[in-house]
């Protein structure tokens, strides 16, 4: 029985690993660059796009698209595949470029490595946004450099033609676009790895906000000096250069950058921060309103706090039993004589906007009817509904009476004031007589 248990946890363990390195290859887009001199001495640039596949394995392996620049990437201590581990080929993107070291000639310092190398990048990318990452392929050659600048030779690279490389360094994160609210404190992700262990590796951190750019954090493993806070060093020393930001807040918005250097390899991440502040939503009067026939009301729906611009709000009335149908249940009536406020940019630089309208009752209207204010914004999956019911009475038996009451009240005062009056003029008029 142990021994059929064992058999079965090793079973189990191998098809982990098989799903794990599952993706043997990748299909790419290799963009190519033919930089040649024009007429007037100056740098031109043409930009070629070529299939490709990028694929795991053996020198001696044959290629899975012969008719493809073919990428194999053999073993090496860095296994691209590991950081896409669970994601489907289906869901990635590919991108493969030359890289120019700017003419610097520096041997890698790996184990069987020849005196030369040619250098590919190699961005994979979630469909989704999920994460980049970066890896930097080695092609080892026994060819000099010509003595000029690499990207003017280049050596041409045919169709068909497989090139072998490894990888050398990769970067990745899990954040390439971030959305958060004010007052957060967002982590900016950034790791990398190396196929050996470098003396000198520099990191840094920028901000970019309108052209403007800004340093953060900087760390120098060979002199061990730092500079900036937001980056945990003893996780720096495993690969993780993540950022904290300390306090997000609207000038926070704009695009984060980690830089990774090894001589002679030096890449940028960019990570984009955009601030999303949810609006709250309120309307003046309560979930139930009483008006009398001939009674007008202003109500007011207000959404403030809300981060960027663009806010909907809509008005729209219905039968309250039949919005609590399931089956056949009519479509609510939206309002059209709905007034909209300007835009108000508060202290913390939200905004705020008010669409209101004057309710007014008559004699047709219904007993019941049931209004709710929505509210729209990007920062909303779904959007925030306040709503009242609006009854409307006739005016009660006990006012109307007072009313009467009051009308008699006030003619009876009046008569009596006349006969006093009549009765007063008499009395002067005997009083004039002679006799």
């Amino acid at each position: 029985m142990d021994l059929i248990l064992n058999k079965l946890i090793c079973l189990y363990l191998c098809a982990g690993v098989l799903c794990a390195h599952q993706m043997s290859w990748l299909p790419c887009q290799f963009i190519d660059e033919m930089v040649h001199i024009n007429n007037e001495g100056h740098v031109e640039t043409q930009l070629l796009h070529r299939e490709a596949m990028l694929q795991f394995g053996k020198k001696e392996d044959a290629p899975v698209n012969p008719h493809a620049i073919t990428f194999l990437v053999t073993g090496s201590k860095l296994d691209l595949r590991r950081y896409a581990e669970g994601v489907e080929a289906e869901q990635l993107e590919c991108e493969l470029r030359r890289y120019s070291t700017q003419g610097i000639h520096v041997r890698w310092p790996v184990k069987g490595a020849q005196e030369y190398s040619r250098w590919y990048s190699c961005t994979v990318k979630h469909g989704k946004g999920l994460f980049v990452i970066t890896g930097f392929l080695r092609q080892s050659t026994d060819q000099a450099p010509s003595g000029e600048q690499d990207y003017r030779s280049w050596p041409a690279i045919t169709d068909r033609e497989v090139l072998a490389t490894t990888v050398a360094m990769v970067i990745k994160t899990q954040t390439p676009s971030l959305k958060v609210g004010l007052r957060s404190q967002p982590k900016l992700h950034c790791q990398f790895a190396l196929d050996h262990k470098a003396p000198d590796i520099t990191v840094e951190w920028h901000s970019r906000r309108r052209g403007e750019r800004t340093a953060l954090f900087s760390y120098h493993s060979r002199s061990g000096q730092t500079k900036g806070s937001g980056v945990g060093l003893k996780k720096l020393a495993d690969g993780d250069a993540s950022y904290t930001l300390p306090f997000a807040k609207m000038s926070s918005e704009g695009t984060y950058i980690c830089s990774v250097s090894v001589n002679p390899l030096f890449f940028n991440m960019d990570i984009s921060l955009n601030i999303e502040e949810r609006p709250r939503v309120s309307i003046n009067v309560g979930p139930a309103l009483l008006l009398q026939r001939g009674e007008e009301q202003k109500v007011v729906c207000t959404a403030e706090g809300y981060y960027p611009l663009d806010v909907e709000i809509v008005w729209y009335e219905q039968d309250p039993d039949a919005s609590r149908q399931r089956v056949g249940v009519p479509l609510p009536k939206v309002l059209n004589n709905v007034l909209m406020s300007s835009h108000k940019h508060d202290l913390d630089m939200t905004y705020s906007l008010s669409a209101f309208f004057y309710l007014e009752t008559s004699h047709r209207d219904p007993g019941r009817r049931e209004f709710t204010c929505s509210v729209s914004h990007q920062s909303l999956r779904v959007p925030i509904k306040k709503s009242f019911i609006l009854t409307v009475e006739e005016p009660s038996s006990w006012q109307f009476n007072l009313v009467l009451g009051t009308t008699m009240i006030t003619l009876l005062g009046i008569l009596c004031v006349m006969l006093l009056y009549l009765n007063s003029g008499r009395k002067k008029s005997a009083q004039k007589k002679p006799y």
